[in-house]
Parts: C-alpha cells; structure tokens; sequence
C-alpha cells in the first residue's frame, strides 16, 4: 500500500473516530442524563432516604410546574447554573416514582399564558438589567383534589434548604390531614399586637415552619382540658400555671399524648414590663418552670441557675468599638455535644442558646432522661442575676470554676413508666398512671426567636430567610418525631457543604484564653498601682497642700508604665504567634494540595515503569 493510501485511510479513520466520539457524547448526554457519582463525604448531592419513602407514600398524582424563564437567564449565567441543579433534583425525584410525581418544564414568555398561570400561582417575576426583564424561578405543585402550593423564588442562598424546600411541598400535597399541635406558650410567638411594645411584630419563622406541617392550635395558659384531637402538646416559656392546668397536662401525658416543654431560667425573648421602663424590665423574673411535674417526674431543674460553657462559648460584638469577645452564657453548640443516635439531633452541627438551664434527674424516679444536646465539661452555672446584670461578658469570667467531671443536660428525652402528679385527684376519666410516656425538654426557650438562628430580610415582597443554625431544623425535627412523622427528618437532618476549620478555632480560641490571661494580669497591676498611688498621696508631705507629685509617685507612675508597655507588648507577641500558627498550617495544607498529589501521581507512575521493566527483563530471561 502506498504512503499516499496510507494517509488517505489514516485521515478517514480519524473524521470517523470523531463521528463516533461526537455521537456518543451526545448519546450519553441523553441517556445519563442528570446521572452522577456523589463523592463528597456527608454525599450532599444524593437523594435523601426520607425524599425517597416520602415519594413513596404518594398515593394520588402530584404535579410539578418547574417555572424558569430560560430564555432571560441567557445573560445572567450563575441563574442559570442553579437553575440546572434544581432541574437535576426534581428529575431525580420523579425517577424515584415515576407514576406518582410529573414534572413539567415551563419558559414563561412575557405577556404569555405561561406567564399569567405562574402569578396565579404565587410565583414571583424578580426584575433583572434594571428592571428591563424579568426572572421566574419557582415552583407550583397540585394535587388530584385542586389542592395547591408553591415555591415562589428559588434563592441560591438557600441552596442547603433546597430538597427540604421542595420535598415539604410534595408532603403537602400528598400527605393526610395534618397532625394537631397544641400551643400554650408565654411567648408571642406567633406575632400580632404585642402590649409590651405597643406594636405590632412579625410571628417567628419557627412559628411559621410548623405552621407549614402542621395545624398549630393556640391553647390558653389558663386552659382546664386539652382537646382529644389533639396529638402533641408544645409548652413554651410557662410561668405561674395554675394546677389546674397543670392538672390538664398531667392526664394529658398519662393518656397517651406527646408533650415538648421549653422552660428556661432567664428568658431574653421576654417582654417585661410595658416596655417604658428598662429598669423594671432588668428586675423582671423572667424564668419559667413546670414545677409541680417536675417534682413528680423526678426532674431537677432550678430556674434561679444558668450554664455558661467555656468551649461553647460564641462570640459576640457587644459595642461597637470593641472587638468581638465570647460570652459564656450564649452557646453554639456543636455536632460533638448533640446525640448522633437520636433522630431529633442527627447530622445537626450548629445549636445557638441563650441562658439555658439543665435537667437533673432524681434518685427515685421511674423515668429515664436521654440527653440530646449537652455541655462542654468546661462548663459551671451561675446565679441568674449575674446575666441579669452583666454589662460587660468578659465579666462572667472572674470566678469562672468549670466543672470538669460531668457535663449538664441542656435538654433531653424522657421515657418509662410514670403515675400522676396529682394523686389526689379522683373522679371520672381520672389516670393515675401510665406504662409508658414520651416526653421532650429542653432548658431554653431563646432557642426558638430569630435571632438565635435566622437572619430575616424583606425580599421583594416577601420575607427572605437566612439560617445561619439549625434552631428550626432541631425544633421541627422535635414536633416530627414525637407526632410520628419520620421522613421530612431526613431530608432537613442533612449537614451543609459549609467545613469549618475545627484546627484554626482550636488555635484561636487557645490564644484568646492567653490573651484573656494578659488582659486580667494588666487589669490587676493597674489596681494595685492606683492603690499604692492612693497611699503615696496620703502620705504626701509638705506644707502648701499642692497637687506635684512626689519622687515616690513618679517612681510608681514610671514602673507602672513600663509595665504596661511589657504587658501590651506580650498581648501583640500572642496575636502574632497565633498568627504564625495559622499560617504554618495554611502552608501545610498548601504544600500537601499543591505538591502532595503530583508528588504521589510520580511515584505510582515511577512504581509502575520499574514493575513494567522488571516484568521484561524476567520474559527476556526466560
């Protein structure tokens, strides 16, 4: 065959290799598509076995309206980008059931029908370029019986919420009727006219989340029965009920019924007073307690005391020209203090409080108490009047004695037999006891207002809600669990893509105690300085009575000035080694991301060749 034959075919055989290579691009773009492996380590971009059973259970045909106008999007890429990630998910999910769930994709055209079904909706047009186009990106669903819901805006920020998001509209529509969830709460929680601010507030977005799966009853404090109907009975902030309707919560638990009390020794979230008064509101008790219940329950819990946690310690810009400083008694609790084997707390990894108290149980109780969030072991209570009053955090530290022996159950489950509080009580429908009781507590009841875990933004009409703990995540996951609702834990239980740098904080918060140390050690010498000064003025002799300063004086003013710029100079020697310590191990990290796996690519690819020509030499010998 000639050299220019050869040619010839060799240049065909390549246009044809590309054919095949282009066509089965395309053919693997069609056949897999939304198709991926999921390597990361908590699997953030696999479908939740919650969505899965949810998706499951659907027993009448739920439709999905996708709304995202494509063709405006164009200009903006990043739209664009989410927009296929939500695709993605809601294709998976109609894989999971195909018959059961129908998508359909729609580019709502200006002016369009298209367009006027998705305002029907609820969706909501976000101006873009100045107002010159406008953007839809949400989502509509509908059920067999007209039912409908929507997601009216796709916020990226909100990404991490994204399957809970759409998975909570599925479950509506497809889901019975919603469990019952009595309210007796002595917060305004669910907003309206607030007497003590003489104005109207918004309701809590945790109020708003359980509205959304669940009927929420409002019960009042001074109720006598609570209703049959109703499945969980959620006690929030309750001072001075009488035991009549303490009564009502008694029998409640012992027929059957689930009960979740928020109690607290110093609760921040209340209003005191008629809010003209900031003394009276300072004075204000502003503990709660179910203490009667708690006594026959064999529950300890002293409203008068309050943990503060040394390791759990957030830190928090108190003044405005000071830099942020860790307060002791507001605590950010962490996936290590949070029980991984309890569904309510799983896979959660930030739990902001406030003041919170803890559970003790009694020698003679029937009942076990599970710990689902506890503290640090460098951890102490104190009186409440030291919050009350504290104008400076870095005051909670003096006399700071950690107990390091046990840590304190900041809330918990309660399970096992139990017999009535009221033994007394006889009559009909009277019960005395029960085989089994589930109940859940938890010491602070500041752990449900926004501004322990969401920041709250208006949104084009609309609030825009920014998580920045899983507050709402650990309540919701409460009120799931005890009404036997399983499988939305699944799906909100997922941790974020967010991987804090447990080592840097290690080391900041190591140099912080030191820094701490200096600032107190400068703090003491300047007092005994001014007391030894005091002394010398006292003593001061001479006959004018003048103001000069004696030899004395100015000897102790110039030690202690040097001493002042010692001290201040060991302060900037421990910012600078932390410094150094977090760039010797950004440095580290580099050089193990940078070299380390060209380096270990090397040494395969050199493991390799010497096995290859070991292997040769050894057929050529043979």
């Amino acid at each position: 065959m000639s050299v220019l034959n050869r040619r010839a075919l060799t240049g065909s055989t390549l246009v044809v290799l590309a054919v095949l290579f282009i066509a089965l691009v395309m053919l693997t773009g069609v056949l897999f598509r939304g198709a991926r492996v999921d390597l990361t380590q908590d699997k953030l971009y696999t479908l939740s076995d919650g969505t899965r059973a949810l998706i499951n259970k659907i027993e009448e045909p739920v439709n999905l309206q996708f709304y995202f106008s494509d063709s405006v999007a164009g200009n903006y890429p990043g739209w664009g980008i989410y927009a296929a990630r939500v695709r993605e998910l809601l294709e998976e999910m109609v894989a999971v059931a195909p018959g059961k769930l129908r998508l359909e994709v729609i580019d709502p055209q200006p002016f369009s029908e298209d367009e006027d079904r998705a305002t029907g909706f609820g969706l909501q047009a976000v101006p873009l370029g100045g107002g010159a186009e406008t953007l839809f990106f949400g989502l509509a669903g509908s059920n067999a019986v007209d039912g409908q819901m929507a997601i009216p805006f796709f916020q990226p920020d909100k990404e991490t919420f994204l399957e809970y998001d759409i998975a909570k509209l599925i479950s509506g529509l497809s889901g019975p009727a919603k469990p019952v969830v009595g309210v007796l709460s002595g917060l305004n929680m669910a907003g309206g006219f607030d007497p003590a601010r003489g104005g109207m507030t918004p309701a809590w977005v945790v109020n708003d989340e359980l509205a959304g799966l669940f009927e929420l009853r409002a019960l009042e404090t001074t109720l006598t029965r609570i209703d049959d109907d109703v499945e969980l009975l959620m006690v929030v902030h309750p001072k001075s009920l009488s035991d009549d309707t303490l009564y009502a919560i008694d029998q409640f638990v012992l027929r059957g019924g689930r009960l979740l009390a928020f109690v607290d020794p110093h609760a921040e979230a209340e209003s005191a007073g008629d809010g003209a008064d900031p003394m009276a509101s300072m004075m204000a008790d502003k503990s709660s307690t179910l203490g009667t219940l708690f006594d026959a329950w064999g529950v300890a819990f002293d409203p008068a005391r309050v943990v503060l946690d040394a390791e759990n310690a957030l830190q928090l810009q108190t003044q405005p020209d000071q830099p942020p400083q860790r307060h002791l008694a507001v605590l950010g609790i962490g996936r290590t203090h949070m029980n991984q084997d309890d569904v309510i707390t799983a896979q959660l990894d930030a739990v902001n409080l406030a003041s919170t108290g803890h559970f003790v149980m009694k020698a003679d109780s029937t009942l076990k108490l599970e710990p689902l969030i506890q503290s640090s072991l460098s951890a102490a209570t104190v009186g409440t009047e030291r919050i009350r009053f504290v104008p400076d955090p870095k005051e909670l530290f003096n006399g700071f004695q950690p107990n390091t022996t046990e840590a304190f159950v900041l809330a918990g489950r309660l399970s096992g037999p139990l017999k009535s509080a009221f033994p007394a009580r006889v009559g009909e429908g009277h019960l005395a006891e029960a085989e089994q009781v589930s109940i859940v507590l938890f010491g602070d009841t500041d752990l449900l207002s926004d501004r322990m875990w969401v920041q709250v933004q208006q949104f084009f009409g609309q609030r825009a809600m920014t998580a920045f703990a899983k507050n709402g995540d650990l309540v919701v996951n409460a009120v799931d669990n005890l009404v036997g609702s399983s499988d939305l834990i699944g799906v909100r239980a997922r941790t974020t893509s967010s991987r804090p740098f447990t080592r840097v904080e290690m080391l900041k918060r190591q140099a912080d105690d030191r820094f701490r140390a200096k600032e107190q050690e400068l703090q003491t010498e300047l007092t005994e300085t001014e007391r030894q000064l005091t002394e010398l003025q006292s003593q001061r002799s001479g006959d004018d009575g003048g103001m000069l300063l004696s030899v004395e004086q100015q000897a102790a003013i110039k030690r202690f000035q040097d001493q002042k710029l010692r001290i201040r100079k060991d302060l900037r020697d421990v910012r600078r080694e932390l410094d150094e310590d977090i760039s010797r191990l950004g440095a580290q990290l580099k050089i193990i991301n940078i070299a380390g796996v060209p380096l270990l690519l090397t040494v395969l690819a050199i493991a390799f060749a010497w096995s290859r020509v070991r292997r040769r030499r050894q057929e050529s010998q043979a």
